[in-house]
Order: C-alpha cells, then structure tokens, then sequence
C-alpha cells in the first residue's frame, strides 16, 4: 500500500483488533503495559537540531491496567521514550506493592533524583488522550477512566 492511500474500514478495524489483543495481553502477563504517543515538540536542549518546536504536541506517555489495580492510570508528557517508560514501570511497580500515588504529594523517583507530583487529569474530551486505556475499559466521555497526569516538582 503507497503512504498516500487510505486504509478501509476493514483495514482500520483489523489494526485495533491486533491492538487490542496485544494490550490484553501485555496487561495479563505484566498487569499493565504503556502506550507512547510520538508528538512534533521538541523535548530537547535549547538549541536542538530536531526541527520540532517547543510550544507544539510534545511526546507523551500512559498506563493501561493500573485502574485493574483501583489506582488511576498516570500520563506524562514531554519524556523520550526510554525514560517515560522507565518512570511509568517504576511508577507500576509501586501501585503493584499497593502503594497509593496520591494527589499533590510529592514522590522521590529514579534512585531519589527528582521528585514528581500527580494531579488529577480527566479524559472527557472529544477525542480522548489515553485512546487505548479507555478503549480497554470500555469507557465513555461521561466516564472516562480515572488518571493522574506525572509532573516534575521542580
């Protein structure tokens, strides 16, 4: 298929299918997985060669399978890849121990060199931010699955 046909229904509807079996199952054997989103910021140094620039869709990341742990999903946005998914499974393993990761409370993460805050985040737009999470939960806009954006307490 060239980049500039578009796909068919058929195509679209057999590509969620194999995501969805993919995520029930990483959620099965892990109790979570992440899910990245490329976006066109940069998340560079000052100066960076990427083309990207910083006031545009900066890159973001979230769980699926957490709320299966009565814990809200968490999202951050603006990590490489490798690095959110390090903070996210950190993060996982946490909730997996029971921990609670509470509103406003400031954590030590990565071997205590930073902290990290969580504030409520609410995923009622039109178009969703964490596509897969509520598509696993079978959520709607009037009651998305709960979740807690990660921010760096600087």
């Amino acid at each position: 298929m060239d980049a500039g046909e578009a796909l068919t229904q058929l195509q679209v509807q057999q590509w969620l299918d194999q995501e969805d079996a993919w995520m029930r199952d990483t959620v099965r054997r892990h109790g979570w997985a992440v899910q990245y989103v490329l976006g066109d910021a940069c998340s560079g140094p000052s100066g960076c060669a990427c083309g990207g620039s910083p006031g545009a869709d900066p890159p973001f990341a979230y769980t699926v399978g957490l709320y299966g742990f009565g814990h809200p999903e968490l999202l951050v946005y603006g990590l490489g890849q490798h690095a959110a998914y390090a903070l996210l499974n950190e993060l996982g393993e946490r909730v997996r121990r029971g921990e609670r990761l509470d509103p406003d409370r400031p954590l030590a993460v990565g071997d205590a060199a930073f902290q990290v805050r969580f504030v409520p985040f609410r995923d009622d737009g039109d178009l969703p931010v964490l596509i897969s999470a509520q598509r696993f939960y079978e959520a709607t806009q009037d009651r998305p699955v709960p979740a807690l954006r990660v921010i760096w307490d600087g």
